[in-house]
């Protein structure tokens, strides 16, 4: 059905017509060859201009004037002529053949106008995606940016990972957000591009990220797909904020932990202290004690200076658990700092023997000594947690290229191949051992990071039924110097 436009542009095309049919009839020498070819100028013009239907009945009208005013018997139409059949047949052919050509030129222009458009768009939306903050949820600044540039009635934004649906611009039909869950599942397939609701699927890699919802607008299918590029570009941004935030917690948790067991170690640190200093003056400026008091004293003495050490070491691993390792590196004696460390332990080796193979001429380690201590002090205390009594526990050194390595090897129940990485994760806890033998699962994670810091490292080497051997490495300070 023809609307009112319609009817204007064919009655400008009649006046075309006959405007023409009166300049040719006044003119004096215009023979019907000229009129046709002004006919045929305006029909092409009339074509070019409007639309196939214009053309047409430009056509039909030319063709009328023509065979009446210019074929003779001039001033009678003869519909029988052949001229006039191809006057006509010429004329609908160039109302054709103008109109389709102009038909296309202008789907054409329209086209590139509309992808230069959504080529500034799809810019203005990665620009917008690249400067979003973090004020705010990105995936709804996303979605509200979305809908702005695009003109969109409605975008609803789906993330699977925490079950969210971010809206944009309207009010989104409510049906709209069970299809994107579905669409991520793989319950629904996507509608055609030239759909006026379109639900379609986020991918990275070919693996889902999400589900797009796009109400009120139409896009081609190069310029849909670009869209999901930029779309899966800010739901990756969206998951890399939330793993940034859970980051930042947890760091500040390890935070809040070091600084609350830091302040809990010094409370203890002062009676301890007290403690200490009563014992020790106690067994120094009390002649002739009784045996029985001497033992005791003793005892509470060695405890004492083993709780200040269990203190001090267990902030220290809080502070390198929350990433704040800072070394205080100098040139220290292998020999030296493990003899130290073994004295420590001697009083709980319950009946185990304890074999030292340090070799001479060790080079000298480039180290914290405090920390490196603590690494050694992990990996022994290991040993005698999970070896029985009555076995030996062997300590040996030997130089490496620029290193030094520490083996502590014990008789223990060995560790399956499966779990010789895993025991050093943090937390972990064999499950064949862990309901008899008291720990936190940290120790080993503690000591590898200390080596690592150090530019070392930490593994284990083990045969199920023969014990393990763990091997602590070290960088050498200087080759040239020999412990």
């Amino acid at each position: 059905m023809m609307g009112r436009s319609s009817w204007v542009r064919v009655a400008f095309s009649l006046a075309i017509i006959a405007g023409i049919t009166g300049v040719c009839s006044r003119l004096s020498g215009i023979n019907a060859t000229t009129a046709g070819f002004a006919y045929l100028l305006g029909i092409l013009l009339i074509a070019a201009a409007w639309e196939l239907m214009e053309a047409l009945v430009a056509s039909a009208a030319a063709m009328i004037c023509f065979s009446f005013f210019f074929l003779p018997p001039i001033g009678h139409f003869a519909i029988s002529d052949p001229q006039n059949w191809v006057a006509l047949f010429a004329f609908i052919a160039t109302a054709l053949v103008a109109s389709h050509l102009s038909d296309r030129a202008r789907r054409q222009t329209l086209e590139a106008k509309s992808r230069q458009q959504e080529t500034e768009r799809l810019y203005e939306l990665s620009r917008a995606i690249l400067l979003t903050g973090t004020a705010g949820p990105i995936g709804f600044q996303v979605a509200q940016n979305l809908a702005r540039i695009f003109d969109c009635g409605s975008v609803a934004l789906y993330d699977p990972g925490t079950d969210q649906v971010f809206y944009g611009g309207q009010q989104i039909p409510p049906h709209i957000e069970a299809k994107l869950r579905e669409a991520v599942g793989g319950g629904t397939n996507p509608p055609s591009f030239d759909a006026k609701e379109l639900v379609v699927v986020v991918t990275s890699g070919g693996q889902p990220l999400g589900s797009l919802a796009l109400v009120g607008i139409t896009l081609s299918e190069g310029a849909l797909q670009a869209l999901l590029r930029l779309v899966a570009i800010a739901l990756e941004r969206v998951r890399t904020q939330q793993a940034e935030m859970r980051a930042e917690a947890a760091r500040q948790s390890e935070e809040f932990k070091s600084t609350l067991l830091d302040a809990i170690a010094h409370e203890f640190k002062t009676p301890l202290t007290s403690i200490k200093a009563a014992s020790t003056s106690v067994l120094t400026d009390i002649p002739d004690l009784a045996p029985q008091v001497f033992e005791l004293t003793s005892i509470i003495d060695e405890e004492a200076s083993r709780l200040n050490l269990l203190l001090s070491d267990a902030v220290s691993m809080a502070q390198i658990d929350a990433s704040k390792i800072q070394l205080e590196r100098r040139a220290v004696t292998v020999s030296e700092f493990v003899d130290r460390v073994l004295e420590d332990f001697r009083p709980r080796l319950d009946g185990r023997s304890l074999r030292v193979d340090l070799r001479n001429g060790l080079p000298r380690v480039s180290a914290d000594p405090d920390l490196a201590s603590m690494a050694l002090r992990q990996v022994i205390d290991n040993g005698l947690k999970y070896s029985s009594p009555a076995t030996e526990l062997e300590v040996a050194a030997e130089a490496r290229l620029n290193s030094v390595t520490i083996r502590v090897r014990d008789r223990g129940p060995g560790i399956p191949e499966g779990e010789l990485e895993r025991i050093f994760d943090r937390f972990y806890r064999r499950p064949a051992v862990k309901e008899n033998v008291r720990g936190s699962g940290m120790g080993l994670y503690i000591a590898r990071e200390i080596a690592r810091a150090h530019g070392g490292d930490l593994w284990a080497e083990s045969v199920p039924g023969s014990g393990s051997e763990f091997c602590l490495t070290l960088p050498t300070q200087d080759p040239s110097v020999r412990s």
